[in-house]
């Protein structure tokens, strides 16, 4: 494995496989690397000859009061796990290399930026489509491999490049949880023994939900009610929306469209986020 930190070495290396015909995937990561994104990776390595992981906290989606200064790092340990994996290059710029002193152009994503986050972290998906297309250019992968939990950043990016016209194929790899349920998160680090337990009632609900879907439940505001009936256990409900698969806009009841039951909660002072998806049967 290579680990690189300049955009022109990553360019140079990856001109050799590009020129041998071989597909790049890319796992755009902010390190604290976990099973959620060890998924990712071998994703990658089954659909793809080489495997670019990047590993890059990217400042220009926090908030100013957001965990920027404190969100977990451990490169030494992220290299080891890249390298066990089969990751062919680990690209970890540092922040002067991909926002330069005089930086001053972004990507401003539209309406699917604007509901369930969007509400809450004003800013957030502007970062995280200008660093995503950054990454799309620096790397230019065939593949690009995102997860599930993060369903609304997979629905902003997948519109970037469909409306930028970005050679890229995006991949949306389902949400990996731990045994106990909890969707795998690198914020999960900050829960101590209690507040992980109550964490749990997010999966709960959302599962419980499901559960009434899958016996036959349409009914919008009904399957919110379930959901919602597990979730007092968490400190603050920030949102728990049901909404169109494609649009996020909130979806109609009865249901007839394939939809994602969406959650942001804190435990304690940690934000946790998590999904399902209801996809409907075909008769």
């Amino acid at each position: 494995m290579q680990t690189i930190t300049r955009v022109a070495e990553l360019r140079r290396t990856l001109a050799k496989s590009r020129g041998a015909d071989q597909r790049v995937g890319l796992v755009p990561t902010m390190g604290y690397l976990h099973d959620g994104h060890m998924a990712l990776i071998a994703a990658s390595q089954a659909q793809c000859d080489v495997t670019v992981v990047s590993i890059f906290v990217n400042p220009t989606q926090f908030g100013p009061n957001e965990d920027l200064s404190s969100y977990p790092r451990d490169f030494l340990r992220d290299e080891g796990l890249c390298r066990d994996g089969g990751v062919a290059i680990l690209f970890a710029p540092e922040t002067q290399e991909v926002y330069t002193s005089h930086f001053e152009t972004f990507v401003e994503p539209g309406d699917l930026a604007k509901p369930l986050c969007g509400v809450f972290r004003p800013g957030h998906f502007r970062g995280v489509a200008t660093v995503v297309c950054k990454l799309f250019n620096m790397v230019q992968p065939d593949v690009a491999f995102f997860g599930q939990k993060d369903f609304q950043q997979c629905a902003v990016v997948r519109r970037m490049v469909i409306d930028l016209n970005l050679p890229i194929e995006m991949v949306t790899v389902p949400t990996v949880r731990e045994q106990d349920g909890l969707a795998m998160s690198s914020r999960n680090r900050y829960l101590s023994k209690e507040e992980r337990q109550r964490a749990l009632a997010i999966n709960r609900g959302l599962s419980a939900a499901l559960d009434e879907f899958r016996s036959g439940e349409r009914n919008v505001e009904k399957l919110i009610a379930v959901a919602k009936r597990h979730l007092e256990a968490v400190d603050r409900l920030q949102y728990l929306e049901l909404v169109d698969s494609d649009t996020l806009k909130t979806a109609d009841s009865p249901l007839r469209r394939p939809a994602a039951l969406c959650a942001a909660a804190y435990v304690g002072s940690t934000r946790l986020i998590d999904n399902v998806l209801l996809g409907l049967r075909t008769r």
